[in-house]
């Protein structure tokens, strides 16, 4: 069942005010449940550390085995996958910048359980030496949201076998439930990375004239006729 008292990463320093303000919003708008979620979910032992795996895990290898599969089974649609990725987390970088956040684990006041550092699993960025490296107030906008959504769409929309398109649909919901129930988000967050993920598809939608999936499957052969421009085929999936 569940593990000792909360538990908070040192080394940061004290948070900026910001996560206060989002905490305000969010109990205005009635949808400040994360501390709820975050201590339901701890108390259900093997549940939370599957949790804190898939958090420190999938975000990083599901992201880059969609770019893999993409250019090797979708080489006219890799390009413009790519930079939707690429401007997403470019601008992701920018709001890190513009609106540092700590993430609810962090927030004074609010007795959030650092599910890592409580369930000594490994992944956590607020201790040992990575605590000194990393950022830690880099909450708003949700990257595991933004990359999970865009690796979600692009799944959903290519994949052949229905279940892995509905597996792809699937994924950024339980990843939104994994980065409140650890803590490591609020709700707000995942809006942010949606945002970004917007932007990320218009640039690349204004820059290829065609979202990704629209263009054509494969990089079209030198000297090939319209049939054979991106853009101009059918969508297929793969």
């Amino acid at each position: 069942m569940g593990g000792p008292p909360a538990a908070r990463g040192g080394g940061a320093g004290p948070p900026p005010p910001h996560a206060d303000w989002i905490w305000s919003v969010e109990n205005t708008l009635h949808i400040a449940v994360e501390n709820t979620v975050n201590h339901a979910v701890n108390s259900v032992t093997w549940l939370i550390v599957g949790m804190n795996y898939y958090y420190a895990t999938l975000h990083f290898v599901l992201t880059i085995g969609v770019l893999v599969w993409l250019y090797r089974w979708h080489p006219g649609r890799y390009a413009a996958a790519r930079l939707a990725l690429f401007a997403t987390t470019g601008v992701a970088l920018l709001g890190y910048y513009l609106f540092p956040l700590a993430p609810p684990r962090l927030m004074n006041g609010v007795d959030f359980v650092d599910t890592v550092l409580v369930h000594h699993t490994w992944g956590s960025m607020a201790s040992g030496n990575l605590a000194n490296v990393s950022n830690q107030y880099a909450a708003m906008p949700s990257m595991h949201i933004g990359w999970s959504t865009w690796c979600g769409v692009t799944i959903a929309l290519l994949a052949r076998p229905v279940w892995v398109r509905v597996l792809g649909a699937l994924y950024p919901v339980a990843t939104l439930v994994v980065i409140v129930a650890t803590a490591n988000h609020f709700w707000l967050d995942a809006v942010g990375g949606l945002l970004c993920l917007s932007f990320g598809f218009g640039l690349s939608f204004v820059w290829f004239r065609g979202f990704p999936h629209r263009l054509a499957r494969h990089v079209a052969a030198e000297g090939a006729g319209p049939s054979g421009e991106a853009g101009t085929t059918a969508p297929s999936r793969g």
